[in-house]
């Protein structure tokens, strides 16, 4: 027996959109995690991930840069080296040359007074730094680490030079070698200079009558290398950005090459997928794109043909169906009349004689039916099925449907769970397809469930209905579900059907939901159940769009499921249908 309940059911607002596109489309509820708002840089993302050009480019780009900057770094450390290098031997020959000079300068002198000495000594500091010091070489005398006299000449130099300035470690080294030149490379504050200048520093030893060994540093600034090196530095910038864009350039014209072949392709098949077969590609040239223009095209002349020939068995098909289904009904029509005068009279003939009858009658019944779902189907394959849609209340159609399987149900010891809205549901539809669609999934519901609760609910919101019809029965797998709308299909062929279906019944079922721009979809695990969801607009006007959320097998019995409320859903504006009334 069934128990019918009407619990009141919330319905909340769906979301709306303030208008609608110019493509007739115009989404009522966007599916979770859909986001209207993109940020620039998921913008540049997508267009760099649906784009092989600028994929082709940005990459081939980046690789130049690469290069280029490695090959950039790698030749001015080379070139700057070798600057280096010739820098400090030009100061090494210079040096040894001025501090040979200079010692001369002190072994030949006559002066023996202290006052004549720092004379002597001051005028070859002066003669070292030469002319223009600020330029050219500047000159530290200095007494050395190790010199213990007293001594009457004190340090003296030119060009801004102090000894504080130089490395500790340089006068060290003097100390530990005083026979041979210290030569350090370090940047030094020099006067008339701007910022530290990296420069060559040149230490040599000198002795000074009566005043014992004093070091010489001469400190050559590197200006002349370092403009060298600030020229190539530019010429290696603007060589590696010429580079950049020549490399640009040819990835532009390779790939434009390549993808413009491609995009005429992908054109050309989306042409084909909507149907315009007669499309083909331009066949340029003998080299590999014209060969796979060529490919293409022999392909496509193959899929045509194929179509063609699809198309005309198909109609063959579905006008042999068409045109038996009718030619059946006339005879039919007399083994009915007969079997029907048969079957009145079974009390008059023998018990197997009359038992005959009574099969007969059942298998007329059968045949009747499977001829008018034959005719349904044809109607369906050639377009011609008529539907009419009415203002009616889902609910009796509901309530109608289960009384009519509720003697299927007492017979099998099924129970009947019925969970309906407080409130009429009016939607506008085609009643008698509806509650075909739903005497269908009940039937087989309560076939399969095992004796086991059948639950069926319904679900409404402002512009989408949703009815749900689970059992608790054997289930099916997953190839089972992807099969369970074919025409005369059946999970188990060797089982006994208490029903005796035709195996069209859920094919014309779904062709039903399709037509009122709905979906019937299924969600089943082995020895769970099995749970059927209707989805339908509640309106004319609008179609749901997409294929609901898949629905999930049905929990123990007496447990709620999200499968009873209905489902998010996109909506689009529906064109008239030639055939709706």
């Amino acid at each position: 027996m069934a128990s019918v309940t009407r619990p009141a059911i919330p319905d909340p607002a769906p979301e709306r959109d303030g208008a609608d596109g110019a493509d007739g489309a115009s989404p009522v509820r966007p599916r979770p995690g859909d986001d209207a708002s993109s940020s620039p840089l998921r913008g540049l993302f997508e267009w760099w991930e649906h784009s092989l050009r600028v994929r082709v480019i940005t990459t081939t780009v980046l690789v130049g840069l690469a290069l280029a900057a490695l090959l950039g770094t790698v030749l001015f450390h080379q070139v700057a080296e070798g600057l280096v290098d010739q820098a400090v031997d030009n100061a090494e020959r210079d040096a040894s040359q001025q501090v040979a000079l200079a010692q001369d300068a002190f072994d030949s002198t006559d002066r023996r007074d202290d006052a004549g000495l720092t004379v002597t000594a001051n005028d070859q500091v002066q003669a070292m730094a030469g002319g223009n010091p600020e330029e050219g070489r500047r000159v530290l005398l200095w007494p050395a680490l190790d010199n213990d006299r007293d001594s009457p000449v004190q340090g003296m130099g030119v060009g801004g030079v102090n000894v504080g300035d130089l490395p500790e470690s340089l006068r060290e080294a003097l100390v530990r070698d005083p026979a041979n030149q210290q030569v350090v490379v370090v940047p030094m504050e020099l006067a008339g200079l701007e910022g530290p200048v990296t420069s060559v520093v040149v230490g040599s030893r000198i002795s000074l009558l009566r005043a014992g060994a004093y070091d010489v540093f001469l400190v050559y600034p590197m200006v002349r290398e370092q403009e060298t090196l600030d020229l190539l530095r530019q010429l290696f910038v603007a060589a590696g950005l010429g580079l950049v864009l020549l490399v640009a350039g040819v990835g532009w014209l390779a790939t434009r090459m390549v993808t413009r072949p491609v995009e005429e392709a992908a054109a050309v098949s989306q042409q084909l997928a909507l149907g315009h077969l007669d499309e083909r590609l331009p066949v340029k040239g003998t080299d590999e794109l014209a060969q796979l223009a060529t490919s293409f095209n022999t392909m496509a002349d193959s899929i045509q043909l194929q179509i063609r020939e699809l198309r005309s068995l198909s109609r063959l098909q579905q006008r042999f169906v068409s045109d038996v289904s009718h030619e059946l009904r006339t005879p039919l029509t007399t083994i009915r009349m007969a079997g029907e005068m048969l079957h009145a009279s079974r009390g008059d003939f023998t018990l197997p004689v009359a038992r005959s009858a009574e099969l007969l009658q059942q298998e007329l019944d059968r045949f009747e039916e499977l001829l008018n779902e034959l005719l349904e189907i044809s109607r369906y394959d050639s377009g011609a099925a008529v539907l009419e849609r009415h203002p009616e209340d889902l609910v009796a159609v509901v309530h109608g449907a289960v009384e009519g399987v509720k003697t299927l149900a007492a017979r099998l010891g099924t129970r009947l769970d019925v969970h309906l809205p407080a409130e009429p549901v009016i939607v506008r539809m085609d009643g008698r397809r509806v509650s075909r669609i739903l005497r269908n999934l009940l039937a087989n519901a309560i076939e399969h469930s095992e004796s086991r609760p059948v639950v069926v609910t319904v679900a409404a919101e402002d512009q989408v209905v949703a009815v749900s019809v689970r059992d608790h029965g054997i289930g099916l797998d997953e190839q089972q579900q992807a099969h369970v709308f074919d025409r005369f299909w059946r999970a188990d062929p060797s089982r006994d059907r208490t029903t005796g279906g035709t195996g069209l019944g859920l094919a014309i079922a779904q062709e039903d939901a399709r037509v009122h721009g709905g979906w019937l979809q299924v969600g089943s695990a082995p020895g769970e159940g099995t749970c059927f969801r209707l989805v339908l607009p509640r309106g004319a006007t609008y179609v749901v769009a997409e294929p609901p959320p898949p629905v999930g097998p049905p929990p123990p019995a007496g447990e709620p499921t999200g499968d009873d409320r209905v489902p998010p859903v996109v909506l689009a504006l529906a064109s008239r249908d030639k055939g709706e009334v």
